[in-house]
Order: C-alpha cells, then sequence, then structure tokens
C-alpha cells in the first residue's frame, strides 16, 4: 500500500507491470462482462490446485456462494463430466443448476455429515476425484468432511473457505484412500492467462454471471448493491460512463 496506495476506480492507473494481464483478442467482449473475471480468478487458483482434469468429478461445497457458484461455472469450463454442487440455500442451488447446464446437479446439505456424505455419493455415482471448499464463515466442518468422505482413492480436497473453527482430520480415511488435502490462498502468477484463454476459446461463459453498472459518481449505491447482491450477480463500477 505504501508503493502503490491508488485504487483502479479511475480512467488510467498505476500498478506493477507484473501484476497486469494483456486481455488479448477480446476485443468484442464488453469491459463490464470482462470483470465479471475478478470473481473466477480466485476458485479458479483453487481448482488449478487441485489439478482438476477432464472427464473427471467435482463436487463443490459452497456453491451458492459468490465464488463458489464461479467454481461450479469453471469446473464445467475445465471439462469436468459432472459437477455437484452442494449447499444449504434449496433456491440458489437450482439457480446454478441451472446456470452450469446438464452438467451440473445439486445436492441440499443438511448438517449431518453421514447424511450429506450419502447423498453425495449419490450425486457423484459413487465419489468425486476433486472437492472443492469454498464455505465462507463455516461455524462447523460437517459440510467440509461430508465432502472429504466423498473422495475417491487418490481424491483432492481443496481448501479456498473461511471456516472458523477446526478442521478434524480423518487419519485413517485419508492414509488408506491416498487423499490429499490442499490449501490455497487466490492463485499462482499466470493463472489470469489461463483464465482469459478459457474465455478467449468459448469454453467459459461469463454471461451466467449478471452484471450491474454503475458509473463512480453512484458508488455508493453501487456499494449498497453490493451488499446484497446475489450469487449470480456482479456489481461494476466504470470510473466513466461508456461511449454513446
Amino acid at each position: 500500500m505504501a508503493d502503490w496506495p491508488d485504487g483502479t476506480l479511475a480512467e488510467y492507473a498505476l500498478v506493477p507491470a507484473a501484476a497486469v494481464t494483456p486481455a488479448e483478442g477480446l476485443d468484442d467482449v464488453d469491459a463490464a462482462r470482462l470483470a465479471v473475471l475478478s470473481r473466477c480468478i480466485v476458485p479458479f487458483g483453487g481448482l488449478l490446485r487441485g489439478r482438476l482434469a477432464a472427464g473427471e468429478t467435482l463436487v463443490v461445497t459452497g456453491a451458492t456462494g459468490a465464488y463458489g457458484t464461479a467454481a461450479v461455472l469453471l469446473g464445467v469450463a475445465m471439462g469436468a463430466s459432472h459437477v455437484v454442487a452442494a449447499g444449504r440455500n434449496h433456491a440458489a442451488l437450482e439457480a446454478v443448476v441451472r446456470a452450469g447446464g446438464s452438467r451440473v446437479s445439486s445436492v441440499a446439505l443438511s448438517g449431518d455429515v453421514q447424511s450429506d456424505a450419502a447423498a453425495l455419493r449419490e450425486a457423484c455415482g459413487g465419489g468425486a476425484q476433486v472437492a472443492f471448499d469454498m464455505v465462507g464463515q463455516a461455524r462447523d466442518p460437517n459440510a467440509t468432511l461430508a465432502a472429504l468422505h466423498r473422495l475417491l482413492r487418490g481424491g483432492r480436497l481443496v481448501l479456498m473457505g473461511s471456516m472458523t473453527t477446526d478442521l478434524p482430520i480423518p487419519y485413517t480415511a485419508v492414509m488408506l484412500n491416498d487423499l490429499e488435502i490442499l490449501g490455497q490462498f487466490m492463485y499462482p502468477a499466470g493463472a489470469y492467462q489461463r483464465l482469459l484463454a478459457l474465455v478467449r476459446s468459448g469454453l467459459l461463459d461469463v454471461s451466467a454471471i449478471h452484471t450491474q453498472v454503475y458509473t463512480l459518481a453512484a458508488l455508493p449505491e453501487a456499494m449498497e448493491a453490493a451488499a446484497t447482491v446475489g450469487n449470480l450477480e456482479c456489481i461494476v463500477v466504470r470510473p466513466y460512463p461508456p461511449a454513446g
């Protein structure tokens, strides 16, 4: 902050060159639509860390949050054969399934580890190679444990949420099933370029996340809207009105 104190709510911004990714070949995509990628880049870093591969099954816990929903859409874009969106908000889960398409299904979690693990097993058709945890401010580890118990041998659990309690690890189950538990904060250098490639190729369609655009003069209204925005909405602030 001492070296780079200025933000990006301006027509021009001064930032380190290493922090800039050219958005080449995307001139036909509206800038407000590209701004949605700031929602996607964080879970993309986690899915890269989990080495999600085409044809694998992915479970996303916390799928009804902003980042969790983006993780579901990214799982589809990265070639997962099946993405199971897990959360407790039934209506939001239905919206995520509609946005994700035919390769996405949902599980409404009850909070009971064993019953939720059984429901995830049925939805996965046996189990998943990757579980991605993006539960925000969880006061219990039940959703994370249910996903962990539904991993296939050699499966990977990626932790990117903000759970406020400890995660009790079933030592024997992790050892006997060759499981990996991976923590990931943000995303690696170069991830934005790979994310833009998904958009450029048409594999990632960010139009499912609707943008509400405000001018800088309406910043207070934009911040108020951002406080209550849904998981399939994104608030974008333009420093100046669009041309025309």
